[in-house]
């Protein structure tokens, strides 16, 4: 069984199709996916420009609740939790983050976590664990590290692969990182996320 960490931010929509990917790929594969989480806001501190457009701050919210749960309940539990946040819907933004502590049976007194920052530095060590593997360079969410075979960026993705289209991607992305002296390759300009229907 081959482990796959990943290292997601919760509000990033490229970065949920490709967590569905690594799902899917695990269904094709003997692949299990660990969560971790990381921070686009705890990435872009210090900048004068904010790539996120978040000059309120709302994207530490949900990244300090996954941070909780993830020091709490552990990684599985993340998991869950992260599923639940892009599959439950529902009406006040903070209400649809208790909703989703809910669905994925955790308490939904986690919600507190953020506004608060009791866990801005699990939340800072988790995104510096992140970029560590892929050698500190500035690279955004997702970062993927395979045990014992390569770590990396993405891939970003506007739809997600199933089935064997799901495994063939992660051989060839397996077989690019972890060629040795391998540094970056780019696909054409990036469409719109496409949605995933959860099975």
């Amino acid at each position: 069984m081959m482990m796959a960490d990943m290292w997601f931010d919760p509000s990033c929509p490229y970065t949920w199709l490709t967590s569905r990917w690594l799902i899917e790929v695990g269904k094709v594969r003997a692949v299990e996916v660990l969560w971790h989480v990381m921070s686009l806001s705890v990435l872009n501190e210090g900048r004068e420009d904010d790539p996120e457009g978040d000059p309120e701050g709302y994207l530490w919210v949900p990244a300090r609740i996954c941070a909780a749960v993830r020091k709490t309940h552990g990684q599985e539990a993340l998991g869950r939790f992260y599923t639940a946040l892009w599959t439950t819907g529902g009406g006040d933004w903070l209400g649809d983050l208790q909703t989703a502590l809910e669905t994925a049976d955790l308490p939904q007194d986690l919600a507190e976590a953020g506004m608060g920052h009791d866990y801005d530095d699990e939340l800072r060590a988790s995104t510096a664990e992140a970029l560590e593997h892929v050698g500190g360079n500035q690279v955004g969410t997702p970062v993927v590290a395979v045990t014992g075979r390569a770590a990396f960026f993405g891939p970003v993705i506007s739809r997600v692969p199933t089935g064997e289209d799901a495994g063939r991607l992660w051989d060839g992305v397996l077989l690019v990182a972890g060629t040795p002296g391998f540094h970056e390759l780019k696909g054409g300009p990036p469409s719109q996320p496409q949605p995933y229907e959860t099975r």
